[in-house]
């Protein structure tokens, strides 16, 4: 695997846009990440449309549904995260794996009402979330077992404990950010090895 490879791709293969098309696509995606991420899914798409800077109507030839938004949202922030740990292998282990832990960290406070929204469109065991699952467990699994090998990480755990150690810190209600990194730090603490 090359160190940019992601396995997560979009349910369905678009065709290459035009330049202009293109850039409407891409403002979409991100007033839409910002949106999401402010205001919840619950966001209407006639909002996100105004901050994109966009007609109703060019979003829709994009997304044709509130789902395939959701879904496009919710696949670009997994391959966002995902890409990141091939690019922290630049790093020294503990600082590679701990910088990657707090990304994940963080996407999950921000996505929770994203993938809930998901779960009521698709279910929650379908190829879309196995397939994300797969990709974050992929490159999380890369980072601790670099960082086993030099000895800097706990040779116990995997990446299925440090996902839902990291999981249980994003799903407090309410947490103020200073918290937040307290509670992720201590965490990352009890991941380092001691002989």
């Amino acid at each position: 695997m090359s160190t940019t490879e992601v396995h997560v791709e979009l349910p369905e293969l678009r065709r290459p846009l035009r330049a202009d098309a293109q850039r409407n696509y891409d403002k979409v995606l991100t007033a839409a990440r910002q949106a999401f991420a402010e205001r919840g899914a619950s966001t209407s798409l006639e909002d996100i449309a105004r901050r994109a800077g966009v007609g109703i109507g060019t979003l829709y030839r994009h997304f044709p549904t509130r789902q395939a938004l959701l879904e496009a949202v919710y696949v670009g922030e997994v391959e966002r995260v995902s890409a990141s740990a091939y690019e922290l292998v630049k790093l020294p282990e503990w600082e590679a794996i701990s910088t990657w832990l707090g990304e994940l960290a963080g996407y999950m406070v921000t996505k929770q009402a994203l993938a809930g929204e998901l779960v009521e469109y698709v279910g929650k065991d379908t190829k879309l979330f196995s397939c994300c699952r797969s990709s974050i467990f992929d490159a999380g699994t890369l980072l601790i077992e670099r960082a086993q090998k030099a000895g800097v990480m706990r040779t116990d755990v995997g990446i299925a404990e440090a996902f839902q150690m990291v999981m249980g810190i994003a799903k407090i209600p309410n947490l103020e950010p200073e918290q937040f990194q307290r509670l992720l730090s201590i965490t990352l603490d009890g991941l380092r090895y001691r002989a």
